[in-house]
């Protein structure tokens, strides 16, 4: 064969490659405004910048060979906001995008490549499930084992998008990850309903199997719901801004919008001084942090409790909070899990905690202990007592309970108050209706008196006299106050990077 005809049958090849699957397929997506796997990677990366891994791999079963380019996987790595990342965008179009052991070989190893070489990961992922039949058999289950480890140890940050029906290997990828998106319409689940009816005669909708109002408000795997692929592609890129590229950086700083120090002087009326007043936190932190920083995740899920990146004076920070505008900022199980999450993240890499507190405690009673709410709060306070990164604990309004130690009370770098806080063992309304017996309690005093009594020691002030607390702080000085102190609890001499304790940590500890 001349080089002519060998140059022919290579551009044949790849041509048939690039074209991916079922032209129908590809017709119907367009025409709904989804963006197929190439489009979802051109859409991501810098015109010209994407090197593609595995553009002549195809199923490894003879019979399936010429309708599985690609085997259904585009690889490769490209340059997102001027920074490598590797890609893994499943292609639907071609058998569902179903998992296959080459595509399976493909997406692992540009994992791979991405912890050996400190690149970001972003899997972008539609799946139909196992590739029936090719992992049937004992020898299709085995080869699945030696596959490569599901889970590895957090050296690079990783982004998900659920952008379509994804099942088995697909649904798992994502929630492995550091953020999942999910665009509406998409499902998330273990199996099809053409499995789960035929293992368990279970019938319902696909919604009610794994759509986004499931996994954005119920089971919290979701941590951000929009409307568009190009919605997800643009979550997953600002997601992505606040993190290194790998856990020995420190977090990139960014310019300070100009006026950010300006808004904090409203604090006193976004925060009512009536302990027993409504109002969200997010306003409160929307003032504190960079102008138009904050990037909240798990929205929908566990909402007394609020977990987000930002940035401080350029800094990245992750904020955790309490808001009493829902449950009064009282902790359930689901919060407690949501916030031991969210330390994961932070402490593997190198982003500086920030805790606000605004809460009543617990939520205690007989669900939650139901849901194993000691276990919860253990894990809570396990994940604060191992993450290496700077801690600051700030009370704003009140914190009573377990859950002020829980919020970095005394287990932080630095513990602050607001000089309008309370802090105690209990809200000393409750305190006084538990020892008060009848009119009086055993000294003559009223039910009154012992409340007036119990809330006298609960100042700010009676925290910093013994050095419990180091600092008692103007609300409207937050915003300076955090930036100074994070800049004094720099971790200089190791540039910023922690010890990861938590790098090994279950993906999803609920």
């Amino acid at each position: 064969m001349s080089f002519d005809e060998k140059l022919s049958e290579f551009e044949r090849r790849k041509s048939k490659a690039e074209a991916m699957g079922s032209p129908r397929h590809l017709a119907a997506r367009k025409a709904d405004g989804i963006l197929n796997a190439r489009e979802r990677v051109k859409a991501l990366v810098e015109e010209g910048s994407f090197e593609e891994f595995g553009l002549f791999a195809t199923s490894i079963n003879p019979d399936m060979r010429d309708r599985t380019p690609t085997d259904s996987a585009v690889c490769g790595f490209g340059s997102v906001d001027g920074r490598m990342m590797g890609i893994n965008s499943a292609d639907f179009s071609t058998v569902a995008a179903s998992s296959g052991r080459v595509q399976l070989k493909k997406y692992n190893h540009i994992r791979d490549l991405c912890v050996k070489n400190g690149h970001p990961l972003i899997n972008l992922m539609e799946c139909g499930g196992g590739r029936l039949p090719d992992v049937m058999g004992a020898a299709g289950i085995g080869a699945g084992g030696e596959s490569g480890r599901y889970f590895s140890r957090r050296v690079v940050p990783t982004a998900a998008g659920v952008l379509g029906l994804t099942y088995g290997r697909g649904a798992f990828s994502c929630v492995l990850s550091d953020f999942t998106v999910m665009r509406r319409g998409a499902i998330l689940a273990v199996s099809s309903p053409n499995v789960t009816s035929g293992s368990i005669g279970e019938a319902g909708s696909l919604e009610e199997l794994g759509g986004t109002q499931v996994h954005s408000k119920i089971t919290g795997l979701v941590d951000m719901v929009v409307d568009s692929d190009e919605e997800a592609l643009l979550a997953i890129r600002k997601f992505l801004s606040y993190l290194p590229d790998h856990n020995r950086l420190a977090p990139p700083i960014a310019p300070v919008p100009a006026g950010a120090d300006e808004r904090g002087t409203a604090l006193p009326e976004l925060v009512p001084i009536e302990r027993r007043k409504t109002y969200d936190i997010r306003r409160a932190i929307a003032a504190i942090v960079d102008p138009d920083s904050f990037f909240e995740l798990k929205e929908r899920f566990a909402r007394p409790a609020v977990t987000g990146l930002a940035r401080l004076g350029g800094q990245t920070v992750g904020i955790i909070a309490t808001n009493p505008r829902y449950k009064g900022g009282a902790l359930d199980a689901d919060a407690c899990s949501k916030i031991t999450n969210f330390i994961v993240l932070c402490d593997s890499f190198n982003v500086p905690l920030v805790f606000m507190a605004d809460t009543p405690g617990f939520l205690i009673g007989t669900e939650a202990e139901r849901r194993g709410m000691a276990g919860k709060i253990m894990n809570f306070l396990a994940a604060v007592e191992e993450a290496t990164v700077p801690k600051i604990a700030l009370v704003l309004r009140k914190s009573f309970g377990q859950a002020y130690i829980n919020m970095g009370g005394g287990k932080a770098d630095e513990t602050a108050a607001w000089f309008s806080s309370e802090i105690s063992f209990m809200d000393p309304k409750i305190a006084a209706s538990v020892v008060f017996t009848g009119k009086e309690d055993g000294n003559g005093k009223t039910h009154e008196q012992l409340t007036a009594e119990l809330s006298s020691d609960t100042t700010p002030y009676s925290l910093a006299a013994p050095y419990l607390g180091h600092a008692v702080i103007d609300p409207r000085e937050t915003r300076s106050y955090l930036i100074s102190r994070l800049a004094i609890h720099s971790r200089s001499l190791t540039n910023g990077v922690g010890e990861h304790r938590m790098a090994n940590w279950p993906p999803v500890s609920f």
